[in-house]
């Protein structure tokens, strides 16, 4: 059950929209394809948070970087949200790309995610390497590129926090 104090701050959080950028990391997604980015974007704008920014870059450190980095400078953006390059694979550079932006982690947002991962789908979730921290004055999440994991987290973890986070960040 929630503290006093945490529903007072989502209450006084409620009417906070976010101003997002949505960055797909695949090799192989094409706008078309981009099932991952478009859970993303959904699940924001069906809130009424709004999408400033979104497109996709190849699981390359330095695209990721750019683009990444283009996003934290600018003042229109407060949420960088990222799907894809998140597991174990040679290929996948998301998290060492990021994680040398996060200025302070939010380690609880890839507990959190991992343990509801493992209710769906066992063991293979420890080999997912979501973050969350705060970059700048944005808020990040990374997530993997699973369209159901993007749901999970988006669903579940970043939606009912997200009015809160920016809040809170704005203090």
């Amino acid at each position: 059950m929630p503290s006093p104090s945490s529903e007072a701050h989502r209450k006084a959080a409620r009417d906070q929209v976010a101003r997002c950028a949505v960055l797909t990391i695949s090799d192989t997604r094409t706008p078309a394809t981009d099932s991952g980015g478009d859970v993303i974007a959904g699940a924001l704008t069906d809130v009424g948070h709004e999408l400033v920014a979104r497109t996709i870059v190849r699981d390359e450190p330095t695209a990721i970087d750019t683009q990444v980095r283009a996003w934290l400078i600018d003042p229109a953006i407060q949420v960088v949200l990222t799907t894809g390059g998140t597991g174990i694979a040679r290929r996948d550079t998301t998290i060492e790309v990021v994680e040398k932006l996060i200025e302070r982690p939010i380690p609880g947002f890839g507990e959190l995610f991992r343990m509801l991962s493992y209710e769906e789908v066992g063991a293979a979730a420890m080999l997912s390497r979501a973050v969350g921290g705060l970059a700048g004055n944005a808020v990040v999440f990374c997530m993997p590129g699973s369209p159901n994991a993007v749901r999970l987290a988006m669903d579940r973890l970043i939606i009912p926090e997200l009015p809160h986070l920016l809040w809170e960040r704005g203090r």
